[in-house]
């Protein structure tokens, strides 16, 4: 019998440069979930929002973001993913420009509203065009592995750029640059990337875009707060509407022919374990990510400037995580890289649980060996789960690799950050109740004190919060060890296959496209 992989057809230049093109949209959207992070000083000055507007102009990007991903990617796999990135396209680059001079609070939380609609057309369309550009597996294997450390490293990026622009420009550059970057994309996909999309994709399931916003979206608010304020019945509430909606959903899709989410996503054997793993990876990553930036700026009393010049240390080491990853799964059951990938995660997170008050490079050693492993394993769990899917529904699974991970980051933020404050609150028992509230509360009540008073007030404040974060640390280790066995036992012996070519838009032009493009 053939091999299907032997007989892949590799991917020639064209391929790689339409790749690299590719890389450009996921960069952006990446780096639009922590631009912020600098900006909002100056944005408060110019614009003064309320302390609900500071609050949405932050979250709306995430919401519209996550809410609409399994929308984008079955709307991608019908219409084209070419075409749904070029619309997207367009979509970021004027939202961009309405953020970048927006003239109030409620502009702003607009135009960030509309970037998280284009960014949820960008990032379901990037990944399955990667899943149809590369047939060879141990081609695809290496381009994921790169658009996964280009996707965590554009997050880190973000800030630093956010920096850089604000010492330089007014604060809509940090949306304005965008604009260039998106034009770029506009001229250059349509030469260089083919389209994909599903031959006979039926109707689309209109009920099911309320019905899966509905599901995604309260669960996801709600996890964000309970990291924030705790597990208040408003925030448990939301969760349970969400799920409701979810059960809602996935009972429509597993009895609609013309299913947004197609139920022959799940007949692969790793791409629902693969989904699982996917979240486990990001709830360690964020949770992880929780800690290390308050960390560096409210226990080390670093600027955030200097906060985000330091956080891009461990990427140094991220960069060349998948890719070797990648290598090795060629040679191994990936199964077992994966669970190298989550021990070795867990061996970061206990390096962070011995983090003291002065410990910088220790935490950023723990940091980097700890996303070294992440992004090895989101890498491969990708590769396998996109593998396993029928070509046409690439849109649709990338999407739920995606939807997966705003579940699971936002979920290691609750739950480690809940672990945290809760041990962060015990210490401080006994301390007045802006201490015990928060680190900058206490940072805030300490200055008020003045003097030595206030410096020892501090210092019990940040003794508290590593505390927290040790205890959060220990208990993200014993998750990511039990995810280890988990990898083991359910991706054991399964192969990324070869994935069949996906048929191109159909008629005369593309096939004349397709000839033309080998």
């Amino acid at each position: 019998m053939t091999n299907p992989a032997a007989t892949a057809r590799l991917a020639g230049r064209r391929e790689w440069t339409s790749f690299t093109v590719l890389l450009l949209p996921l960069l952006l959207v990446s780096m639009d979930v922590s631009v912020l992070y600098f900006a909002i000083p100056a944005i408060t000055d110019q614009l003064d929002p309320s302390a609900t507007q500071q609050l949405w102009i932050f979250d709306s990007y995430a919401f519209a973001l996550s809410g609409l991903l399994i929308t984008m990617g079955s709307l991608g796999d019908r219409i084209g993913r070419r075409k749904l990135l070029l619309i997207g396209a367009t979509a970021f680059g004027l939202a961009s420009i309405g953020a970048g001079y927006a003239t109030s609070a409620e502009m702003l939380i607009a135009a960030r509203v509309l970037l998280g609609i284009g960014g949820a057309t960008l990032m379901p369309s990037t990944l399955a065009l990667v899943r149809n550009l590369f047939q060879d597996a141990k081609q695809r294997g290496k381009a994921i592995a790169i658009w996964s450390g280009a996707m965590t490293g554009g997050i880190a990026l973000g800030s630093v750029l956010s920096g850089v622009m604000l010492n330089h420009f007014f604060w809509g550059s940090v949306f304005l640059i965008n604009v260039p970057a998106m034009l770029l994309l506009l001229v250059l996909v349509p030469v260089l990337v083919p389209e994909f999309k599903d031959p006979a994709p039926g109707r689309f399931d209109l009920l099911g875009i309320p019905l899966s916003m509905a599901a995604v979206l309260p669960v996801v608010y709600g996890l964000k707060e309970i990291a924030a304020e705790g597990f208040e019945p408003l925030y448990l509430g939301c969760l349970a509407v969400g799920l409701a909606f979810g059960y809602v959903f996935v009972r429509r899709q597993r009895t609609r022919h013309d299913a947004m989410v197609s139920r022959a996503l799940f007949q692969g054997r790793g791409f629902g374990a693969g989904i699982g793993l996917n979240t486990v990876a990001a709830f360690a990553m964020m949770g992880s990510a929780y800690f290390t930036t308050q960390y560096l700026q409210s226990v080390l009393g670093m600027g955030p400037l200097e906060a985000a010049l330091w956080s891009l240390a461990p990427s140094l080491v991220i960069g060349a995580a998948a890719p070797v990853g990648a290598a090795l799964a060629q040679k191994l059951d990936r199964a077992y890289v994966m669970a190298g990938g989550f021990l070795l995660a867990a061996a970061g997170f206990a390096l962070i649980g011995l983090v003291g008050t002065d410990s910088l490079w220790l935490l950023l050693i723990g940091a980097g060996v700890l996303a070294s492993g992440i992004v090895t394993v989101m890498s491969l769990v990708s590769d396998m789960a996109l593998a396993s899917a029928p070509a046409e529904k690439a849109g649709s699974a990338a999407s739920l690799l995606e939807t997966g991970q705003e579940f699971g980051g936002a979920l290691g933020m609750a739950v480690l950050g809940s672990l945290g404050t809760a041990v962060y609150r015990s210490d401080l028992a006994d301390s007045e109740p802006a201490v015990r509230e928060t680190l900058g509360g206490a940072a805030a009540t300490a200055h008020q004190i003045g003097g030595e008073a206030g410096e020892q007030v501090l210092a019990l404040a940040r003794e508290a919060f590593v505390h927290g974060m040790q205890y959060a640390a220990w208990g993200g280790t014993a998750l990511l060890l039990g995810a280890a066995v988990l990898a083991a036992a359910l991706m054991r012996g399964i192969e990324a296959p070869a994935p069949p070519a996906a048929e191109p838009a159909t008629g005369t032009e593309d096939r004349a496209h397709e000839a033309t493009y080998h």
